[in-house]
């Protein structure tokens, strides 16, 4: 089989932004976005056409372009700031619009207009360090033109190796670039934005050299399955594997491979049972986050391999985000960063309350600004207004329910490789009416990452409702069992009391959303299946009581409210509910 070639090219990358435009906006939005207009017409276009480059994209308040000449480039961002400075002369000073600019030559990735690759992040980075009206650029750009003012090696985020920078400076009288001195500071490997987590090789405590395959088989699947959580950034196996067999210091393991996270684990093989051990450390202060056992007979190898590596990958998973939240919530609300807001958000959407809801989708709504690229953000904010819509809160069901397919086509189109994107459009679809579209695209998020809880739960979802009990359970039992401590657990059982509501087994559903409402009696559904199941089965005083908290939760609901609109596949299962609400007591 071909493979498509990548196009790449080298090339000069020039990004730009305008310094405290969150500030700007803030003080006089219109103002500031007409005045950044005419910058854009006056100064910048006109500029960059004049030295032939590209604008690859904009941004907001910021651009990529590239250029095929460094010499270009430069003489592109002096002449930029050189213009901008003489328009800027007679405005105040916090009313100014002040580019930022960094330079860089490297090799890119052409994909559709766009570029990527590490030319592109260096030259991001730069331009974050330049001062307002200033530019940075890369040793290699100073090289070629020779003129610039070295600041010696910087830490520059997300880049993992020295980067020397150099930045131009402008004489205060003429308003001309300098030359002058350089100094130098040493650099870290720093820690990318999200959860970053090292799998080490799993210690083979057997004896028994012969069994090595087995360990790395447990560490190399465990890898690949977190690597399919677009949510964390994974080290490769083999960067984790070079402290195989060695002495393992877990601070120096953070420090050198740029990790928050690290799982360690052993196994111990006696005949035909196995005994493997893991746990989750927070590399910098050697806390433990997460830890367990597991015995199993080897009547399968394969089978017990896959099957643990699952369980693992399932129960740490929601460790590290419990921990980013705890880190997120310690920070001063001024200096979060796109990635905190949105884990933020995610604990604020799963205490499903409205105060709670209502500031997930505040946070969410600032971390897309942010980062309009983050498919996580635009995926959590389509689950927050899933919830306002169910539940009638927000701008209402309908309102709320369309613009959950607006964020959920976004998530998709940000990350098509992202399973949590896909699940929150099959999320629309289904409460849309379009079951075997939900079902599709849900396979498609299983098929990106089998250990999906968010999409196997779901799958289960449009199944109970769809009124295929038995397949509904299975699933719904299988998103418990990759994460039984997870937030989302509340639903999953719920849903095997709505499952087992449609099915007319209506002991069972109470018993399932009685279970729910230990997990979060804030669920407000949970007292709607519990109301209809107990209405049912001719338990009044129960019905009754549970009616009473959902017209509590949910003031004026009558059984034709459109807030009581779910995804019922069948006419009858949702007359079923219905005539079991109004035996509780339900008015018309």
């Amino acid at each position: 089989m071909g493979e498509d070639r990548v196009e790449r090219r080298l090339a000069a990358i020039l990004a730009a932004d305008v310094a405290g435009y969150s500030r700007l906006m803030g003080e006089d939005e219109e103002g500031t976005l007409a005045a950044l207009k005419a910058h854009r017409r006056a100064v910048l276009d006109p500029k960059i056409t004049e030295h032939r480059g590209r604008i690859v994209k904009t941004t907001g308040d910021g651009l990529l372009v590239e250029f095929a000449s460094v010499v270009d480039a430069v003489r592109c961002a002096v002449e930029i700031q050189r213009q901008m400075a003489d328009q800027n002369t007679a405005i105040p000073q916090g009313r100014r619009i002040e580019f930022r600019i960094g330079l860089n030559v490297g090799d890119i990735i052409i994909d559709d207009k766009d570029i990527f690759g590490d030319g592109v992040n260096i030259a991001a980075r730069l331009e974050s360090l330049a001062a307002p009206g200033g530019i940075c650029v890369s040793r290699v750009v100073r090289d070629q033109v020779r003129d610039k003012l070295d600041l010696g090696e910087q830490q520059v985020k997300n880049i993992t190796r020295p980067v020397r920078i150099h930045r131009i400076l402008f004489n205060s009288d003429t308003n001309e670039p300098n030359s002058a001195v350089a100094g130098v500071v040493a650099v870290a490997r720093p820690l990318p934005q999200k959860p970053s987590i090292a799998v080490l090789p799993f210690a083979n405590m057997s004896g028994d050299a012969g069994q090595e395959y087995f360990s790395e088989g447990i560490t190399e699947d465990i890898i690949t399955n977190l690597s399919r959580n677009h949510a964390f950034f994974v080290i490769s196996r083999s960067a984790s594997f070079t402290y195989k067999g060695s002495a393992i210091d877990i601070g120096k393991v953070g420090r050198e491979l740029g990790v928050r996270y690290v799982l360690e684990g052993s196994i111990r093989r006696a005949g035909n049972r196995v005994r493997i051990t893991a746990q989750l450390i927070e590399a910098a202060t050697g806390h433990h986050l997460w830890a367990d056992r597991y015995d199993r007979e080897l009547a399968d190898v394969f089978a017990v391999q896959d099957e643990i590596s699952r369980s693992i990958t399932g129960a740490i998973a929601p460790g590290i985000i419990a921990a980013e939240i705890r880190q997120a919530q310690r920070k001063n609300p001024t200096q979060l960063d796109a990635w905190d807001r949105a884990v933020r958000a995610h604990w604020h959407i799963r205490r499903f309350t409205r105060e709670d809801l209502a500031e997930a989708r505040h946070l969410l709504t600032e971390a897309i600004e942010l980062d309009p690229t983050n498919s996580m953000a635009f995926s959590d904010l389509a689950f927050a207004l899933h919830f306002e819509a169910v539940f009638g809160w927000g701008d209402g069901p309908v309102e709320s329910h369309a613009r959950l397919g607006e964020a959920a086509r976004k998530a998709v189109a940000a990350d098509d490789a992202d399973a949590m994107a896909h699940t929150a459009l099959a999320i629309f679809d289904l409460f849309s009416g379009h079951h075997d579209e939900a079902r599709r695209r849900l396979r498609r998020a299983l098929d990106l990452d089998p250990n999906s809880m968010f999409a196997r739960g779901y799958l289960g979802v449009s199944y109970g409702f769809g009124g295929d009990y038995e397949t509904a359970l299975s699933h719904l039992d299988e998103a418990i069992r990759l994460s039984p401590r997870g937030l989302l657990v509340v639903i999953w059982q719920l849903c095997k009391g709505w499952t087992s509501l449609l099915a007319g087994r209506y002991e069972d559903a109470v018993e399932f959303a009685t279970q729910a409402f230990e997990d979060n009696p804030e669920f407000t559904d949970i007292y709607a299946v519990l109301a209809s199941a107990n209405g049912q089965s001719g338990n009044g005083a129960a019905a009754r009581a549970a009616l009473d908290e959902l017209l509590r939760r949910m003031p004026g609901l009558t059984a034709s409210d459109e807030r009581l609109n779910r995804p019922f596949a069948q006419e009858a299962d949702r007359q079923r509910f219905l005539e079991g609400l109004r035996k509780a007591g339900m008015p018309a």
